[in-house]
């Protein structure tokens, strides 16, 4: 079945994209959900349209997420953490928290454009995350985990 997105979808597609998904995926979560739309012909051609004539925005968008990746880039990350023997954490950070500690920076992004390799981070030492700030940039950010003094 051919879908139409009308939203990011996580390991499916982004906006506008036209993926072939199984029946039930589309019938059932997409197209209830709002996240996409059956493409048929008409439709293609509506979405064609759409794109050519949002292919100026796209390229604005490009560039800022490319300023927005050099400015990510200078930031240095270093999160505290209380730790416990053998250098394990107490919890874990997640990318809330490299959300919450990004902001402090003055970066603001929403945690679901912060991937953390494993999920989250329950030890001490240099990590790296990747942030996708749109489809076709995405940065990796390399901060340290420290104990708290």
């Amino acid at each position: 079945m051919e879908i139409i997105l009308r939203k990011d979808v996580e390991n499916v597609g982004f906006t506008d994209d036209v993926v072939v998904v199984k029946d039930g995926y589309g019938r059932n979560f997409l197209i209830p959900q709002g996240l996409g739309s059956l493409a048929t012909e008409s439709a293609k051609k509506v979405l064609a349209e759409n794109l050519r004539q949002r292919a100026h925005k796209e390229a604005k968008a490009v560039t800022d997420a490319q300023a927005m990746a050099e400015k990510l880039s200078a930031i240095e990350l270093k999160m505290t953490a209380k730790t416990g023997q053998g250098n394990k954490l107490f919890g874990s950070i997640t990318n809330q928290h490299v959300a919450d500690e990004l902001s402090k920076g003055g970066v603001t992004l929403e945690k679901k454009f912060i991937q953390i390799a494993g999920g989250s981070i329950k030890a001490l030492g240099h990590y790296t995350v990747a942030v996708r700030l749109h489809r076709t940039v995405v940065v990796n950010i390399e901060f340290d985990v420290v104990a708290e003094a």
